[in-house]
Parts: C-alpha cells; structure tokens; sequence
C-alpha cells in the first residue's frame, strides 16, 4: 500500500469513529511513521509503505481509535511559537492558554530582567514560550509532579533556555524560594463530579492531577493565590487561568489577598478564561 491510500483509509476509518479531524489526525500518524513532515507525505502520495512501516501505522490507527490524543502518540505540540515535547504525566498545551502569554508580554513590554514564577509548571510552555520572546527575563517553574519536572527541564534544553530557568519539585504550599515581578499559573480548576463529563481522549488519557479542582473546582486555586500573595512583589503582576464559571469567586478570592483586578479575558469561544491582576 502506498502513502495516500494508507493515509485514506486511515481517515476513512477514524471518521466512522467520530474523529473530529480524520484528515489532519491520519496524517500527523503519517508524518510519525515515517519520520517525515507533512509538505513531504503531500509530495509523496505515492511511494510504497514497507509492510513493518504499515503495521506501526496501523498500530498508530489503532490508537487514535481508542481515543488516546495525537499529542501522546506523537509526544509533541505546538504551542506559541514552539515545539514542546509532552507525555502522559502532563496536561496538553491548549490554544486557549496562549492568552496568559499574550497577557504576560503585554503587561511587561517596556520591562527588563524580570523574574516569573509559574505554578504548575507541567511540559513548561507557558514559562518557557515568555522567556524565549523576552531574553533578559529569568524564570522559575514549580510542579508536584516529579515527572513533569523533568519534561520542562527537557523542554527547556530543547529550547536552550537552561541557564535562565529553575525548577522545583513542590507542592505549591511549601514553595518559599524567592520574590516575583510576574507570576502566572494555569490550576486544575474543573469540579471533581464534573471531570466524569469530560470528553474520553481527556479523561482516559490526560493526569487528573492538572484537571481536579477539588469538589468546588476552587481547591487549588485558593491554595495557588494565597501562596501567590506571599511570593509575589508589591505591584507584581499576577495572571491566572480559570473556568468559566469562576469568574466571580475567584475575584473575590484575589480581592481577599491584596490584589486588585485589572481585566478578566475571554476565550476563542467567548468564555471568561484569564485574569490579570496586580499586588497592591
């Protein structure tokens, strides 16, 4: 079989299974199986497929069908500007989450040799896309997942940024390192009775240790703003990802500890998503 036949029935396959994009996710499995971009499969529709390289497609196919995301059989997205390796130990990077970068480089535009802290820190996207568009920042990632760690640290070798990032293995509340011109996070903000209604290729296959807020959804947000409080230098910038339904309580909650609410923004599909906030 050659490459667009294998790469059609694959896509004929996955959109029987309500594949919400057969035609990208049968070819991304492509470019994997033969260690090949996308503009290159275009080109060679019609080289043959080796029966081995079949069968690891096949195989890939198999997957998918299954649910497991593309970013887990790949082990990278896109994010930002960049390419980030990512694992099963932590959340995949989503286009909605660009606006804390977005936020972060414009609430810091004119500054210079700024320290960032991000809470939960998972593959390092966040922190790791903000210093690589501004090269006098230093950045510092804490995770209390020991493996997600160790893929930022990967990510950032990756990204050459090494010597101006840190990371630390720790649970937020015990994090005492430092004082913070910028922090940002992106907690585990959806409702423990509520994770059971997310779609399968999420639940079955992402940690629920970046997805259970607790059972108000709020558990780790409490802990990441009090803790954010303490770290945090008067008149730093604080920005926070949230649900969107939180809006509300977790004003209150930034209110609660000093901070003063410059805008809350909203997503590709109009949902309060990130608030901006300044230590007062």
């Amino acid at each position: 079989m050659n490459i667009g036949s294998a790469i059609i029935t694959a896509k004929n396959i996955l959109e029987k299974n309500f594949s919400k994009s057969p035609d990208l996710d049968s070819e991304i499995l492509m470019s994997k199986t033969i260690e090949k971009d996308r503009k290159y499969l275009m080109l060679n529709l019609e080289k043959n497929l080796g029966k081995d390289k079949l069968n690891y497609f096949i195989n890939l196919v198999v997957e998918r069908l299954a649910g497991k995301p593309i970013a887990y059989i790949t082990n990278r997205k896109d994010f930002w500007k960049y390419e980030f390796e990512v694992r099963k130990d932590s959340l995949i990077p989503r286009p909605d989450t660009e606006l804390l970068i977005e936020q972060a480089l414009n609430i810091t535009k004119n500054k210079s040799n700024l320290r960032v802290l991000d809470i939960g820190v998972g593959s390092g996207c966040i922190l790791l896309s903000i210093l690589k568009e501004k090269k006098n920042f230093y950045g510092t990632g804490i995770d209390i997942s020991k493996k997600c760690i160790t893929l930022s640290k990967i990510n950032a070798s990756r990204l050459q940024l090494i010597a101006r990032v840190k990371f630390f293995n720790s649970d937020v509340d015990n994090f005492n390192i430092g004082k913070y011109d910028l922090i940002i996070s992106n907690p585990p903000y959806i409702k423990k009775l509520e994770l059971r209604y997310l779609d399968r290729d999420i639940i079955n296959f992402e940690p629920k240790l970046a997805l259970d807020g607790g059972l108000d959804g709020l558990s780790v947000i409490r802990k990441v703003i009090n803790k954010s409080s303490e770290l945090i230098k008067k008149d730093g910038k604080f920005i926070l990802e949230i649900g969107f339904d939180q809006k509300n309580k977790v004003k209150k909650l930034l209110k609660n500890r000093g901070f003063y609410i410059n805008k809350v923004l909203k997503d590709l599909a109009k949902n309060d998503r990130c608030i901006v906030s300044t230590k007062i």
